[in-house]
């Protein structure tokens, strides 16, 4: 087929992942496995490869994003069940001091947002935003916006998430370049967000929080924990993170073949980083505290609750960008994209962006553009479609353009993004008042984070 042909067909089937999640109310799930079968036969694909393809999609994807996801779930509930995510806010807001309430609570919502969905975190951070309200009198939203800002920062821009730890693993970037430079350019980023939004967004919406319960009452039979350190705390959060960027810090020095570079790699998988700071919430801010062992079982259990769904339509978006790849779409709008002015970085961004805003899932935007520019950033793809731009990127570039993808994805959160809902909801505002806060603060993500993004790659490059 012709290149504006496989194209079409790429259009056709995101059109109808839109049009069934948005207007015939099909779960994403349902509607990405469809149009991917549907993809792939219109293409040309024969029905035993376009099943063997869907296979393929979903076991790559989740092969590794699942283990990373129940693990980051489980180690965020201990997290809130201990309380020492709120201790560890407390204090924070305390160092900074009420006028600079806002921005720490945005550094809150940065950390606490790393190992936990975003859902998750704005239950656990809420009421201390709440409770600086009341304290100053000022809007709840001068204080919950900032914090929402770097709930986003996180989910978009540092894995464990699953949307850059997805893609990173589609484009075949190193996951230590991922959250080294997603924390670089993540905290100007989130910098910028969290003034615009605790100075001007505030004023759009006083916001009247409905009160925040706990996801397992307290009964008699649960005893009570002792309070959690906080240098604990910060060094279960940091754990993981300093594992990872430290494998590959080691391996960049020593080498690959180096004894000390192969058992940090060992440590330093991310699997391997979860699971061993998952141990220690279990201990530390489980066992340790007073909670029974049968009680941290139900924790863990009640993390992976929300997982599941997440896992489906992430293995979905995966199924999409194997068929994608395998029928030559992939390869051929890689091909004609490369042939645009645009740079690199700028067209995955775009691409992820304008995904974002037409279906709504910043992850199923995420894992689509992810398909549709692999050939041009991935050295494996780049060498199967003959793009020669793609083997030449150094080992850094391929993370800079999964965080720009992230950072497309995030734009303009408005009716078809169940985010979009969930945050209006838990901050008690109006359709309109949502659109002119939450919808701002994601598109003043998006765009600021493409800028932080091109001045990190100006800068390795130069220093390269």
């Amino acid at each position: 087929m012709e290149t504006w042909q496989l194209a079409l067909i790429a259009v056709g089937g995101v059109a109808a992942v839109i049009l069934g999640v948005m207007w015939l109310r099909i779960h994403p799930f349902v509607a990405l496995l469809t149009a991917a079968i549907g993809v792939g036969l219109a293409s040309g694909m024969t029905p035993d490869t376009v099943l063997d393809s869907v296979q393929k999609g979903m076991g790559n994807t989740l092969g590794f994003v699942a283990i990373v996801v129940g693990l980051g779930s489980m180690f965020g509930m201990m997290l809130e069940e201990s309380g020492g995510a709120e201790r560890l806010a407390g204090k924070m807001v305390t160092f900074f001091g009420e006028a600079r309430t806002g921005m720490a609570l945005g550094l809150v919502g940065f950390l606490v947002c790393i190992p936990v969905f975003l859902d998750v975190a704005l239950v656990m951070v809420l009421p201390l935003a709440v409770a600086a309200a009341k304290r100053t009198g000022r809007n709840v939203t001068v204080y919950a916006l900032p914090m929402l800002s770097g709930m986003a920062v996180t989910h978009a821009f540092v894995p464990p998430t699953p949307g850059p730890t997805t893609v990173a693993q589609l484009l075949s970037a190193d996951l230590g370049w991922v959250i080294a430079l997603g924390i670089v350019t993540g905290l100007p980023t989130l910098a910028v967000t969290a003034w615009i939004s605790g100075t001007v967004l505030a004023r759009q919406a006083a916001g009247n929080p409905p009160l925040v319960a706990s996801n397992e009452p307290a009964g008699p039979q649960q005893t009570p924990l002792a309070e959690p350190s906080v240098g604990v705390v910060l060094t279960l959060l940091v754990l993981p993170i300093a594992l990872i960027v430290g494998e590959t810090v080691v391996r960049a020095i020593l080498g690959d073949d180096a004894p000390a570079a192969q058992w940090l790699a060992l440590v330093g998988n991310p699997i391997t980083a979860l699971l061993l700071a998952t141990f220690g919430t279990f201990y530390f801010l489980g066992i340790r505290l007073g909670m029974p062992a049968s009680r941290v079982q139900r924790v863990a259990e009640r993390g992976l609750a929300p997982a599941g769904v997440i896992l489906l339509v992430t293995g979905a978006g995966g199924v999409f960008k194997q068929v994608l790849i395998d029928s030559g779409i992939g390869g051929a709008v890689a091909s004609a994209l490369a042939e645009t002015a645009l740079p690199t970085l700028v067209m995955a961004w775009l691409v992820a962006a304008v995904i974002r805003v037409l279906q709504g899932s910043a992850t199923v935007a995420m894992i689509t553009a992810a398909g549709l520019v692999a050939e041009l950033i991935s050295p494996g793809a780049g060498a199967e479609s003959g793009v020669a731009e793609a083997a030449a990127h150094p080992a850094w570039f391929p993370a800079l353009a999964v965080l720009a993808i992230a950072a497309g994805a995030s734009i303009a959160s408005h009716v078809n993004d169940s985010g979009f809902w969930l945050v209006g909801r838990f901050l008690g505002l109006t359709v309109g008042e949502t659109l002119r806060t939450w919808t701002i603060v994601e598109t003043i993500v998006a765009v600021a984070g493409l800028g932080f993004i091109l001045l990190a790659h100006l800068a390795l490059t130069a220093w390269a």
